[in-house]
């Protein structure tokens, strides 16, 4: 990844249009995560060899439009307007090409040279649509190459193409003209701009600038109040005339523009020839049906669960035998020295991450991976809308709450996608009780492995139905009525094993990367605790808690303190408290007291990580919120299982 940049290229498309996965087949393992400066949304990037030449190439947050609604759109049009990007690719989803085409027609207001990658083109011809790519291209004035990303067909051209376009000037493309009433309105703000050096300092283009003052973009709104008074009451009187001539809002008028411009070129561009109706939409009968949806999405997420417990047994059974042996010839030649016990500590730490941990997170990611590229997680999001309501939130808020299956962090990052401060705050609470992969761990690791999946999958249930219940609490203290769901429904399709692979290796490597050292460090210092016999003490002080209240052993009370860390702590550092093996955990505990572990771990204060999430995206209020709810919560249901398991242990 080395050498001389000599050109950054922009990746930019509509969320769903396939743009992540021609990055990942240019970019591949190379890929590098960052954020954006000051702010905590992400973007990937990647450095390539193309025709002797380095490439950046950076792959920007999914946008519908250059409006700066969310944080995302606003990141990735500061990104395009920074003087950063030498060419944009606009990926175009090709089966959806009459509203894709309203990005490319903003983009080109940007006077950045562009090349349009078509993708998705065998969906598109499945469909019967017939696309015109000579005529498409004369009709943007801009190359445009057909590709398939997930199978890696055309990708090698459009590269090419790519940079052969950098500083091409046959590649810049033209802004449409508009309709002459919005097209003189336009031009008059432009000359209205000229005379005032706040937008030239900017550096945006003027025809840009004038467009989303019609549009009444929140940002450029903002730089018009910093214009001189003569210039600003000029270009409010032009915008007031041009409302006044067509009697429809600037805002309708420039987006009715741009729709009528794109649905006249697919109209040019496009023909269509009789097929049989869609599979997506033949499997969508049954996979979203009333009934049959809901059996489907009980049977996908029992199977996904079984097969990561399944997958995940014989790797822990293999990896805890090198670990017995590895700490028994440890212990056998340094222990009851400090600096061995120590060692010793860090290495339990390391072989739990990879022998108790790795087993159950791999398939986990595999599975989620493979879930999310067929798309059947908007799936999900729409069968579990109805449920979303009932607890007083957005429908949107379903994809947080997917997000928390594989991390908390994540999921309460995406609640700055809901429109409404109420729902961010509340579905940022909810869902850093969602069982994130860490405390998945603990769960298959501990209750899966000792009674089977289906045990495991019922702290599952368990944990939607309070979850439900808090969620009802809350609504009586935030009563706001949330909007119905809009959300894209995206085509099925087979997942690539390569970019599978390659998106649970970059979790993974979150995991291998921050979560081992975390793990390592905290062993180690349960090691020194216990080699002053400090363990006992602070038990001992925990213990009214966690063995009166809870019914747990007292040794349990520090592990879940370190769980604070990292969840998967308290698993490991578990068998480290009570010095026994995974297989020996049931002479220490009964299985009563592993449910009332593991339920507690499930719902209690989420990891630093999470917390420091929390912080920049609800405030400490927020946080604090958090930290009392979750603790009292995860209480009352431990309590609870203890209560109802009581008759049977």
């Amino acid at each position: 990844m080395g050498g001389d940049v000599c050109c950054t290229i922009a990746l930019v498309g509509q969320p769903n249009c396939g743009k992540s996965t021609l990055f990942n087949a240019l970019a591949g393992y190379k890929a590098i995560s960052a954020n954006f400066p000051g702010v905590t949304v992400k973007y990937e990037e990647s450095k390539l060899t193309v025709l002797g030449r380095t490439v950046r190439l950076v792959d920007l947050p999914g946008i519908y439009s250059l409006s700066s609604k969310d944080m995302a759109e606003r990141e990735t049009r500061k990104y395009l307007l920074s003087g950063k990007v030498d060419l944009i690719i606009n990926v175009v989803d090709a089966s959806v090409l009459g509203r894709s085409l309203e990005l490319t027609i903003e983009l080109l207001e940007l006077g950045l040279p562009v090349v349009v990658a078509l993708n998705m083109i065998d969906v598109a011809e499945k469909r019967g649509e017939k696309i015109d790519l000579k005529r498409l291209s004369e009709e943007l004035a801009l190359p445009v190459y057909p590709v398939i990303a997930k199978k890696g067909k055309g990708v090698k051209d459009l590269i090419y193409g790519a940079i052969n376009c950098v500083n091409n000037e046959k590649c810049r493309g033209k802004p449409f003209e508009r309709e002459k009433p919005l097209e003189v309105a336009v031009k008059k703000i432009m000359e209205e701009l000229q005379k005032d050096n706040m937008v030239r300092e900017t550096g945006y283009p003027p025809r840009f600038v004038a467009l989303k003052i019609l549009e009444e973009d929140e940002e450029v709104t903002k730089l018009l109040l910093k214009l001189s008074h003569e210039v600003r009451d000029n270009i409010l009187s032009i915008k007031e005339e041009l409302e006044n001539e067509l009697g429809e809002p600037s805002y309708v008028i420039v987006n009715n523009s741009r729709h009528g411009i794109a649905l006249s070129i697919f109209e040019k561009c496009v023909t269509f020839e009789k097929v049989s109706p869609p599979i997506d939409d033949r499997i969508d009968s049954v996979v979203m049906h009333p009934v049959l949806g809901y059996i489907i999405l009980a049977a996908v997420f029992y199977g996904f669960f079984y097969l990561v417990f399944k997958g995940g047994e014989p790797l822990e059974d293999l990896f805890m035998g090198y670990l017995d042996a590895l700490t028994g010839k440890l212990s056998s030649s340094l222990g009851g020295t400090l600096g061995g016990t120590i060692l010793i500590g860090f290495v339990q730490g390391l072989g739990g991450g990879i022998a108790i941990v790795i087993p159950y997170l791999l398939p986990f990611f595999i599975g989620l991976s493979f879930l999310e590229d067929t798309g059947y997680l908007s799936r999900v999001a729409f069968l579990t809308d109805a449920f979303m309501h009932r607890i007083g939130l957005h429908g949107k808020s379903v994809l947080p709450f997917i997000l928390g299956y594989g991390c908390s962090v994540p999921a309460v990052l995406a609640t700055r996608t809901l429109e409404s401060e109420r729902d961010r705050i509340l579905t940022s609470i909810l869902v850093t009780m969602i069982p994130c992969s860490a405390r998945t761990t603990v769960i298959f690791g501990l209750v899966g492995y000792f009674a089977g999946p289906l045990a495991a999958l019922s702290l599952y249930f368990l944990n939607l139905i309070v979850i439900g219940i808090i969620g009802r609490i809350l609504l009586a203290y935030y009563p706001e009525v949330t909007p119905g769901m809009i959300l894209e429904i995206p085509k099925y399709n087979l997942p690539s094993l390569k970019i599978v692979w390659f998106k649970t290796w970059f979790r993974l490597k979150e995991f291998i990367y921050v979560a081992i050292p975390v793990m390592m460090v905290g062993s180690g210092i349960l090691s020194i605790l216990e080699y002053y016999h400090l363990a006992p003490v602070i038990n001992s002080v925990l213990a009214p808690f966690t063995s009166w209240l809870l019914g747990l052993p007292k040794e349990v009370g520090l592990t879940l303190i370190f769980g604070i860390f990292r969840k998967e702590l308290t698993l490991i550092m578990l068998f480290q408290a009570f010095g026994v093996k995974l297989e020996q955990i049931k002479n220490v505990m009964t299985f009563q007291q592993m449910l009332v572990f593991s339920t507690f771990v499930m719902f209690y204060v989420p990891c630093i990580a999470t917390l420091a999430a929390l912080w920049k995206e609800i405030g400490k209020k927020g946080v604090a919120v958090t930290v009392i709810v979750t603790t009292l919560v995860a209480t009352v249901v431990a309590l609870f299982v203890r209560l109802i398991t009581f008759p049977f242990f």
